[in-house]
């Protein structure tokens, strides 16, 4: 049974009483009661003002003439972060006194950094002996150090002082025994805390997959505990290790049944009145590319060419909304799921089949509902008008990526090659329009584990970001780009995608991290330097690990209530509005758009809420779903590790380290670790000031960005590891240029 989970619920869906509080003594007689949707409004300055004293509830209450329900409200406040409780119950805004709020992001090595929650605060380097009683990705309260110390790093110190919020109440990991207790030893390697448990009734289950629930933690010197609520089976069993992930991250593996019924009341009929209010766009051929194991087709694109040479292209979105209907049971279990999850062998959708697989998916040569944006270029891609519509579709025609790729390399020979050409033609002139306005390219190719039936990895299939790919990703970045301005001009509140500016001391880093493999590079705080850099480095060994790095020195995409543009992409404006079946954010989206004007939507703070919850789900997904190709992938290295012929793999160093060498395998885009055992032949030492390893007597000379060709050494599935050693070849290879 899937444990409950709060629903997020928005603030405005419960009408404030009309009737009036009295007015209180000392208060005019003119004075209204400030309205509970607007009690964060008005603390909020308050607090923030120069010339505020603290202030206990009581009083508090009484300057914003609020009745008594305040004081919970403030507690409610206080666990998020928004304000804290000082000496005699005084309350303050946290930065006031030195604090920051934010979640704690920890590093497998031991240390972290606290992700503010205020996008205009730096992130802050956490210690490991200073992250309190905090597991990776709570929500805590942090008080400020001062500098951190660290070579080449100037971020400012923190130590948590506070949980405010755990992000997970139970862990999955696997059941040992020491001889005086029973413990669990947590799946996920940033977790650096076994969890004491009591002795299990019956014959203990040592060394299979357990789920166990947190008790609470509020002593460092005394260990964490928990309690064993699952059996999930030995690690090697097959389901098992993709059944921890399911736990781990507490997806939902069923609907409620009353979700199950909503669904199944919803007819595919299409009404004749329901076509008369639509626009038709039958008459217009139609198709969708997606991957060759899609099952839930989001959008389909239809275009003209008008008389004057302007192109007209239509981005056809699945009508989520006309059948999930705002505040029904599937309403609300797709805004608790956030987003639908995709891991190795399976989909966890944020809508039962039926819609997500069937009434909303855009299905070749079966009428559908739709949303429709619709853009007029000009054959340098500018924006000349665009306009929005509810619609109804029949594609002609569904292609696979690869099919769609392999009628774009050669010359067009039929109508249908010639309507593939004519699209991506458009596209193309869209992509270099992008780049040319500062965009970055920071495209991977994608590898996709290929599993049997038992679960069992049989092959690794790299995808690269090819013209069929980015064909449907232009006209996709383009429809959620007119939308957003199409929100902004209107002034409805909405769900916006955001990718705020990085930190100038991560790109400092990174900066130096290019350097150092070679990589010149300019003042990355400006735009165009990290494009030069990006061209520089396209098409070399040193591509990947460079696009990683300056990944990880950039503030992740988020949503937000707020229009603050994307970073990346280099668009001032910008939403999320193409996948509705798959993503709670474009469904608000849809509603937004296309509502009355007295229904325009959420209030801000609802939104607020929203958007954090939101952007938090997705993180989880995303979490989840890497962890499941990983610990495939890992799967596969491990029969490698065991294989009677070893094969050989090209790796990139991605860093050096004291221990040895972090290297990652391009060609699968997979990180290990060549320990300093792993380098035979000579005696390695590490040069911090340079970050290189260098051989005694060879004077090899190992530093970020060289080329190495490896062997699996050996894979810990426990702790999603694997080690390398670099080939004899490879080093004599590395010996050889040293003596020319």
């Amino acid at each position: 049974m899937r444990a409950a989970r709060a629903v997020i619920l928005p603030m405005n869906e419960s009408r404030p009483s009309r009737h009036r509080l009295p007015a209180r003594r000392g208060a005019s007689a003119k004075s209204k009661p400030t309205p509970p949707l607007h009690w964060r409004e008005a603390l909020a300055p308050l607090l923030a003002d120069a010339n505020y004293q603290s202030l206990d509830a009581k009083a508090l209450a009484r300057k914003l003439h609020v009745p008594p329900a305040f004081t919970a409200f403030l507690a409610a406040e206080e666990k998020t972060g928004r304000v804290m409780q000082v000496r005699q119950g005084l309350y303050v805004l946290p930065k006031r006194l030195g604090f920051c709020v934010g979640h704690l992001q920890m590093n497998e090595r031991g240390f972290g950094f606290l992700v503010s929650t205020d996008p205009a605060q730096p992130d802050f380097y956490i210690a490991g002996e200073d992250t309190a009683t905090a597991f990776h990705g709570d929500l805590v309260l942090a008080r400020i150090k001062g500098q951190t110390g660290r070579q080449r790093d100037n971020r400012q110190r923190g130590e948590v002082v506070k949980v405010l919020q755990r992000k997970r109440r139970q862990l999955v990991g696997t059941l040992r025994k020491t001889p005086m207790f029973y413990y669990v030893l947590p799946d996920e390697t940033r977790i650096p805390h076994d969890i004491s448990v009591p002795e299990p009734a019956g014959t203990p289950p040592l060394g299979q997959k357990v789920v166990v629930e947190l008790k609470d933690w509020p002593d460092r010197r005394k260990p964490p505990e928990g309690v064993i609520t699952e059996v999930l089976g030995a690690p090697d069993a097959p389901g098992v290790d993709l059944l921890s992930i399911i736990r781990k991250y507490d997806l939902p593996t069923s609907f409620p049944e009353k979700v199950e019924q909503e669904a199944a009341d919803i007819s595919a009929f299409i009404a004749p009145a329901e076509m008369a209010r639509r626009e038709d766009f039958r008459q217009i051929f139609t198709l969708t590319i997606d991957p060759d194991d899609a099952k839930d087709f989001d959008d389909a694109l239809s275009y003209r060419v008008r008389p004057n040479g302007d192109f007209e292209i239509f981005v056809h979105i699945a009508d989520v909304s006309h059948y999930v209907q705002t505040g029904s049971a599937l309403d609300l279990e797709a805004r608790l799921r956030g987003n639908s999850v995709y891991l190795v062998d399976r989909v966890i959708p944020m809508l039962p089949e039926k819609l997500s697989n069937g009434i909303c998916s855009l299905q070749p040569h079966v009428d559908r509902l739709v949303k429709t944006a619709i853009v007029t270029l000009d054959r340098r891609g500018e924006i000349k008008a665009f306009r929005f519509a509810a619609g109804i579709i029949h594609s002609a025609r569904r292609f696979t990526y690869k099919e769609a790729f392999a009628q774009l390399r050669k010359p067009p020979a039929t109508p249908l090659a010639r309507q593939l050409h004519e699209l991506n033609g458009m596209a193309q002139v869209l992509r270099r329009r992008r780049f040319a306005q500062g965009a970055l390219d920071l495209d991977f190719p994608e590898v996709k584990v290929r599993v049997n039936e038992l679960g069992i990895p049989t092959h690794l299939e790299k995808t690269e970001n090819d013209i069929s790919h980015q064909l449907i990703e232009e006209f996709m970045l383009l429809a959620n780009e007119v939308v957003a301005l199409e929100l902004k001009r209107r002034g409805r509140p909405g769900l916006y995608r955001i990718h705020e500016n990085p930190d100038p001391g991560r790109l400092l880093e990174f900066r130096a991290q290019a350097k150092s493999m070679g990589f010149p590079c300019g003042d990355l705080t400006q735009r165009g330097e990290i494009q030069k850099l990006l061209n520089r480095v396209r098409g070399q060994p040193g591509e990947s690990v460079v696009k990683i790095g300056l990944l990880k020195s950039l503030k992740r995409a988020m949503y937000s209530p707020k229009p603050l543009g994307h970073y990346g992409l280099s668009k001032l404006n910008y939403t999320h509005f193409t996948s509705p079946i798959r993503r709670y954010s474009d469904l608000v989206v849809h509603r937004v758009l296309f509502g009355n004007k007295g229904d325009a939507g959420l209030s801000y703070d609802a939104l607020s809420q929203l958007a954090l919850h939101l952007s938090n789900t997705e993180r989880s997904a995303a979490e989840a779903e890497q962890e499941s190709v990983k610990l495939k992938k890992l799967e596969y290295f491990d029969r490698q590790a065991h294989a009677t012929k070893r094969t050989s793999f090209q790796a990139l160093i991605q860093e050096v380290r004291s221990s040895g060498l972090l290297v990652q395998l391009p060609e699968f885009v997979i990180q290990g670790l060549v320990p300093l055992s792993g380098l035979q032949g000579d005696l390695f030492v590490f040069n911090p000031q340079r970050l290189e390893l260098q051989g005694q007597r060879t004077k090899i000379t190992l530093r970020a960005g060289l080329a190495l060709q490896v062997e699996v050494d050996r894979v810990d599935l426990a702790r999603h590891q694997v080690d390398f050693r670099a080939t004899k070849q490879s080093l004599l290879k590395l010996l050889s240029s040293v003596r020319v």
